[in-house]
């Protein structure tokens, strides 16, 4: 994988977290690591200087989301389409439960304080800049916790500072 700029990539971010979906990942080569299937996210710029970000969100009982917790860097991985049942697969089970990464056939690199996956088309390193729990009080409507949250298991989003962009190839850039 290559390092590309930021401001180089061209995408349609909606389908790319939507339809492409992502693993988001994170944890050390010495403690561990773990990742998780995710289709809800946003990639914008944020803060002062409009630095490059990343917002995630993670459901309190996912395995994941006590890496995220511990770390303060995660990855996101986009997967080629022919990854698309691993990837429902990492969606799906827990690695509390079982190795679901070696399972899934998928390499760990470590670099740059986290984890990211060889098999990965692409692969954005982030800094975690804020976390916060999503609160019943700030939803508009009711029935978007009825029919997201009927355990009331509200995520976490997380803002990550996007700090470095691995390409396999040049399918990102214009």
């Amino acid at each position: 994988m290559k390092e590309i700029n930021y401001k180089e990539m061209k995408f349609n971010p909606f389908n790319l977290i939507g339809g492409e979906w992502m693993l988001v990942s994170a944890g050390r080569e010495q403690t561990g690591c773990n990742t998780m299937t995710a289709s809800w996210g946003h990639l914008g710029c944020l803060w002062g200087s409009n630095d490059p970000t990343a917002v995630i969100y993670i459901r309190p009982s996912r395995y994941t989301k006590e890496f995220l917790d511990r770390e303060t860097r995660f990855s996101l991985c986009v997967m080629e389409e022919t990854f698309k049942k691993q990837m429902a697969y990492l969606g799906s089970v827990s690695g509390r439960a079982e190795n679901k990464i070696v399972k899934a056939g998928l390499t760990p690199v470590y670099a740059d304080g986290t984890v990211y996956f060889a098999e990965a088309k692409l692969a954005l390193i982030c800094t975690k800049l804020y976390a916060s729990q999503l609160q019943e009080s700030g939803f508009f409507y009711q029935e978007t916790i009825d029919k997201n949250y009927p355990l009331r298991d509200y995520h976490t989003m997380y803002v990550g500072k996007i700090e470095k962009v691995l390409a396999r190839d040049d399918e990102y850039l214009g």
